[in-house]
């Protein structure tokens, strides 16, 4: 086994995965306050995590060094972040439980499908992801969007839109009024 792993270009000391791995484990490991889940999670991404920041376990993550998480966010159970790539979750973010966001991917080329490619993922502020939605690489949902449960989104999200379906598509416009 090496000790880097090589994506689009770069590298990423796999001593620094095995440690995020570790520490998901422990930390979905039965009960902690929301308090030590931060903790966790600080120590998982390197830096301090927001005590508004609200996530219940089990929440998987594959490398935390690219994960940052805003102020008064919300992830519910089951979650899965592919976060190589980076995952940026601004303030007031609300995520459904089971979502899936993966910023890792592979070329279609048979030839060179064993390379793992990445780009980022940007949740903006007070967006809110419903229930099993899954968010593929290098999207950014938009200031206010909301993604309805189930959907899978392959293109940015327009900010103050709902979006559903697979692939996601603009419904409308955010109705303030309902």
């Amino acid at each position: 086994m090496t000790d880097q792993i090589n994506y689009s270009g770069s590298e990423v000391d796999y001593a620094d995965v095995l440690q995020t791995m570790r520490l998901v484990a422990e930390m979905n490991s039965g009960y902690h306050t929301e308090a030590e889940v931060r903790d966790y999670l600080g120590r998982i991404t390197g830096q301090p995590v927001p005590d508004t920041v609200r996530v219940f376990t089990p929440l998987n993550i594959n490398y935390g060094r690219r994960l940052t998480f805003g102020r008064d966010c919300f992830v519910n159970f089951g979650c899965t972040f592919l976060a190589l790539g980076g995952i940026t979750i601004e303030d007031d973010v609300f995520i459904g439980p089971h979502c899936v966001l993966a910023t890792e991917y592979h070329p279609e080329n048979p030839a060179a499908r064993h390379t793992l490619l990445t780009k980022p993922i940007v949740v903006r502020r007070n967006a809110w992801l419903g229930a099993d939605v899954k968010v593929l690489a290098g999207v950014t949902i938009g200031e206010n969007a909301i993604v309805a449960a189930g959907s899978v989104v392959t293109k940015d999200v327009p900010a103050g839109t709902v979006v559903a379906g697979s692939p996601a598509r603009v419904l409308r416009e955010i109705d303030p009024d309902r």
